[in-house]
């Protein structure tokens, strides 16, 4: 099997299969492949959230008004106080 990768791409890979104990990426792609074939491996790729420029400005304004005190806020000993305080 050939897969044109970019080096650097390739590089960085070689570097984590050393890392995780791998002799060399070759070897790292052939366990994954193994596991693949076996159904003995499963992926979840999922992408981080990333805010707005505008979503940080409201959060970040919202944190400096509950800090300054502008804007109160409470704080509970344990869930019992909490899950009362919301049914209200």
């Amino acid at each position: 099997m050939q897969i044109p990768i970019s080096t650097d791409l390739r590089n960085k890979a070689q570097k984590a299969a050393l890392s995780e104990g791998f002799s060399s990426l070759q070897e790292a792609i052939r366990v994954i492949l193994n596991k693949m074939a076996h159904n003995r491996i499963s992926f979840n790729i999922e992408q981080p959230i990333q805010l707005s420029a505008k979503a940080i400005r409201r959060y970040d304004k919202m944190t400096e008004e509950i800090e300054s005190g502008k804007v109160k806020s409470k704080a509970f000993d344990n869930i019992d106080d909490l899950m009362r305080h919301l049914s209200k």
